[in-house]
């Protein structure tokens, strides 16, 4: 077939640079299949010197591990991240559960890291398999049964065995290649914010559990933290409407004393909503992350979940290739489905059950979680096992 100078023909057209798209960009590079990787905004550089910025994710030690095997968590060590070695739940300050990274004899239960950094770490590990258009993005889609072609708002056309869309929640992709969702909007919105501490930088993240919903703490490095705050989402749009300073004499009244005496720095909110697409592929078009579904970030889990969804994708792809089969078959992407769907399902049904239960000011409910969280503080396996499926492990 001839092509003209706007016309690309590639292996795989990834649409979405963020972490997950990144990842997915970098394994299937690094394995020989040249990709195309279309995103809107390159990351901004790193500034040693800048504050860090209000959107972190917990990095287990699943997606720790695949990372460093891609080679860019290493690149992300030489930036800012935080790790932390204890976990901690509770609905009343006396009544703590730990979870301990020496528990399962691991040296930290996961990292908290800035997602812009992250997803650089990735990028600055592309190599020649990567060809990047950006920014751009996609104006149209047509499919066929041996290929997709993207056409993109540059007027340049990309011709693939296989589009893979990672362009988020609100995904322009999903909604081209026809796939409906479902799910619903929270009551509850969340505010974060970055705090400086009294302290020096911390080892543990927390969660306390009450009727309005969850409030946490995250460790940054050095004397600083980020502050998670689930409220009723008018509540909250008040709360951001706050000065710094105003802000940080009502999140001292609302959190529990061990949060001391913090400063906000800056702050933000967004709504919460559970989505999920109701097929994770169309013809030759693949879902990963939050354009396959978006959950309750109630145990930070979200990235996590595209991470796993990355990984088993791309290692399906992989493994065609080297078989010499479709990359695109609907063979392939039925498998990816069906090991990804349920179990993505599991920890959003997982989350809204912890939703419920703690969120809920009923009595006999409210004994029920004490009764729980009291038995759980003394049981070294069940400490043990939450620990492991906090981490990642099987």
């Amino acid at each position: 077939m001839t092509t003209t100078a706007s016309e690309h023909n590639i292996d795989i057209s990834i649409v979405g640079g963020g972490m997950v798209g990144a990842a997915i960009a970098l394994a299937l590079s690094q394995a020989g299949i040249r990709v195309a990787l279309i995103e809107k905004q390159p990351p901004a550089e790193f500034n040693a010197g800048s504050a860090p910025d209000l959107r972190v994710s917990s990095i287990n030690l699943a997606s720790e591990a695949w990372l460093t095997r891609l080679g860019s968590w290493q690149a992300l060590e030489q930036m800012r991240l935080c790790p932390y070695q204890r976990l901690q739940a509770f609905e009343q300050p006396h009544s703590i559960v730990s979870f301990n990274a020496v528990d399962i004899k691991r040296s930290h239960l996961g990292h908290i890291v800035e997602n812009n950094l992250l997803q650089l770490a990735l990028w600055q590990q592309f190599g020649a398999n990567v060809q990047l258009f950006c920014p751009a993005s996609v104006s149209a889609l047509q499919q066929n049964a041996d290929s997709a072609t993207l056409l993109l708002d540059s007027g340049e056309t990309l011709i693939s065995k296989l589009v893979i869309a990672a362009d988020g929640a609100n995904s322009q992709l999903r909604q081209l290649a026809g796939i409906g969702t479902n799910g619903w909007q929270y009551r509850q919105a969340c505010l974060v914010a970055l705090v400086n501490t009294p302290y020096p930088q911390q080892d543990v993240t927390w969660q306390q559990f009450t009727p309005t919903g969850p409030k946490a703490f995250l460790p940054l490095p050095g004397n600083q933290g980020s502050i998670v705050w689930y409220d009723e989402a008018t509540r909250v749009k008040q709360l951001a409407a706050l000065s710094p300073a105003q802000l940080t004499q009502e999140l001292v009244k609302a959190f529990p004393a061990q949060i001391g005496a913090v400063e906000v720095v800056n702050s933000s909110w967004f709504p919460l909503a559970r989505m999920d697409a109701n097929r994770y592929y169309a013809g030759r078009v693949a879902l990963a992350g939050d354009a396959a579904h978006t959950i309750n970030p109630l145990a930070g889990q979200g990235v996590n979940l595209g991470f796993a969804d990355a990984k088993l994708l791309t290692e399906l792809i992989i493994d065609a290739r080297r078989h010499n089969n479709d990359i695109g078959s609907e063979q392939l992407l039925r498998s990816y489905q069906r090991k990804r769907k349920p179990a993505n399902l599991l920890m959003m049904s997982a989350m809204d059950g912890f939703y419920q239960v703690f969120g809920n000011d009923i009595t006999p409910l409210r004994k029920l979680r004490q009764l729980a969280l009291s038995v759980a503080a003394r049981s070294t396996m069940l400490k043990t096992l939450v620990a492991r499926y906090a981490v990642g492990s099987e």
